[in-house]
């Protein structure tokens, strides 16, 4: 082949090439031209819809489109997701997601029919929800240390309430019960607010329950509030010590919401809504919005969701197997 055609067929070729490039660089400096939409697995009026809707105006904002909260509950948030990792790459379509759906079905469900890890590109962590251990308030028991000591001597005579079989709370009991190598009774409740009431009421004697379900309990006493399940104490209750810090090192079980979008979105989109999105979470506004609904901003880098989530599916895939947890 002569030096000419090799020139001939190299400058064909880096034409086609552009054909190809430059629609996508198009679409992707247009970004967005049209309204933007966040799934959210859960019904209106939850804390992950609360969050959602006070996110979506201000990047609405950000972005010079309208944000828009789509409601897909169903299935602990696996109908979102699955929903969600079949919809075009394009950046229209963002899914709110819970660590259940993410991180805790996979090891319940083999064929939950996505791979988190594959199927999702993270943008953002977006709130963190401390989960706390609670007793009855008539137990009498002052420390979490006590606490560890009596159910550690007492074999099968406390038990203790979760808002469900297979929920990020259940996880949460199955490792204290392993911890502390003690044998605890799970009861499984319809949601945390209810798994607290039968702390209060002594239906059982213990209760993992998310933070915003007790809120308004704190003063109750009738509800004693033992220590904060993960690994750092919560800014919301600096005064809880964790359990980890109170002789099981290691322990952390922590709820969050994340920001994700399909696989092979384009990166430059993916990276603009982490930019917008991180800088609206580390505003005081959305720090103290939060605090109101018992949760705390949690802005991350995709990598270190994506960090997180992997180290979350192993942990968690193993207690579900040490435990012979399985959906109902």
């Amino acid at each position: 082949m002569t030096l000419r055609r090799r020139a001939l067929l190299a400058a064909t070729t880096g034409l086609a090439l552009l054909e190809v490039l430059l629609p996508v660089a198009h679409a992707q400096d247009a970004w967005p031209a049209r309204p933007v939409r966040i799934v959210v697995p859960f019904a209106p009026g939850g804390s992950a819809d609360s969050a959602a809707r006070l996110l979506a105006p201000k990047l609405s904002e950000k972005l010079g489109r309208p944000v828009l909260i789509d409601n897909r509950p169903g299935a602990g948030g696996s109908l979102a997701i699955g929903q969600v990792v079949k919809a075009p790459a394009d950046g229209y379509t963002v899914l709110l997601a819970a660590a259940g759906g993410l991180t805790i079905s996979p090891g319940l469900n083999p064929n939950i029919g996505y791979e988190p890890l594959g199927d999702l590109a993270p943008i953002t962590g977006f709130a963190r929800i401390p989960f706390v251990l609670v007793t009855n308030g008539d137990l009498g028991i002052p420390r979490i240390g006590d606490l560890i000591r009596h159910v550690r001597g007492n074999p099968g005579k406390f038990s203790y309430a979760t808002g469900g079989n297979g929920t990020a709370m259940h996880i949460g009991g199955e490792m204290f019960k392993a911890m502390s190598q003690s044998y605890i009774v799970h009861v499984p409740y319809r949601g945390s607010g209810p798994a607290a009431v039968a702390a209060m009421s002594g239906e059982v004697q213990m209760a993992v329950v998310d933070f915003a379900s007790v809120i308004g309990q704190r003063d109750n006493p009738k509800l004693k509030l033992m220590a904060t399940l993960g690994k750092e104490r919560s800014t919301l209750l600096p005064d809880l010590p964790t359990l980890h810090e109170s002789g099981l090192a290691g322990y952390d079980v922590t709820g969050w919401f994340g920001l994700f979008a399909p696989a092979r979105t384009p990166l430059p989109i993916v990276s603009r809504l982490n930019t917008e999105i991180v800088a609206l979470l580390r505003t005081p506004e959305f720090a103290e919005r939060f605090r109101n609904l018992g949760m705390e901003p949690q802005p991350t880098t995709s990598d270190e969701l994506r960090t997180l989530m992997r180290n979350e599916i192993a942990a968690y895939s193993a207690v579900i197997k040490r435990a012979g947890i399985k959906l109902e």
